[in-house]
């Protein structure tokens, strides 16, 4: 089992050579007006909560290793109810960066001096809310604790151990039926005390594609669907 010092220096090197975008589980073009937005990915260590699963010595990440995540209040309007990153639509003359921090901080409550920004990745679109979106890879080098800042916002706020998220057993493929149109993509289970989230759509994307970069992903069953209403 790797160490958390290494785990970061795995997340650096990934924002070093950056990915190559649009990455596969994104859809849609850049034309159009899309609003810029940004997403902060951001991992540390939990401070006093380790991942529900035994880790095994080979296993990638160590059992404390966290990303942040969100999920939306249920009755907005756009991705009502899904997990997310924390993050939303840039402002005027706001950087990517910029717009990443202020709106994990609106979102959860964190201090944004406490976070290392690792790197940006390229622009993602994402043509259901109109918007392109990029993402924000940081590490919490000073974490501080987060809430529900705004319950019209958000419904949970929560800090997901990567090793529960890269357990075979939490992962499927979810299948999404609109009409005579399919869409099949990557899925997560992840535990927030006695409530299970589902991660699905642009956040389950952006999490496999950077796992499967890092070495990070273990071998699962992508036959195993989970149909999304």
């Amino acid at each position: 089992m790797s160490s958390s010092a290494s785990a970061r220096k795995q997340l650096v090197a990934l924002a070093e050579r950056g990915f190559e975008g649009p990455w596969p589980h994104a859809r849609g073009d850049f034309t159009g007006a899309a609003r810029p937005a940004s997403v902060l990915v951001l991992f540390g260590v939990l401070d006093r909560l380790t991942a529900d699963r035994a880790t095994e010595p080979d296993t990638a990440v160590p059992a404390d290793l966290d990303v942040l995540l969100l999920a939306r209040a249920a009755t907005l309007r756009s991705h009502a109810g899904q997990v997310a990153f924390p993050g939303g639509r840039a402002e005027d003359g706001e950087d990517a960066v910029a717009a990443a921090l202020r709106e994990a901080e609106e979102e959860t409550g964190l201090d944004p001096d406490g976070v290392e920004v690792l790197g940006v990745f390229g622009e993602l679109p994402m043509p259901v809310s109109n918007h392109v979106v990029t993402p924000v890879l940081g590490w919490w080098a000073r974490p501080t604790p987060v809430r529900v800042v705004d319950v019209a916002e958000s419904a949970h706020v929560f800090r997901a151990p990567v090793a529960d998220l890269l357990d075979p057993a939490n992962r499927f493929t979810t299948v999404l039926r609109r009409g005579r149109q399919t869409w099949r993509g990557p899925g997560f289970h992840v535990h927030d005390g006695d409530v299970t989230h589902l991660v699905w759509g642009f956040t389950a994307g952006i999490l496999d594609a950077m796992f499967d970069q890092l070495g990070w992903t273990e071998t699962w069953d992508t036959t195993r669907e989970l149909g999304i209403s």
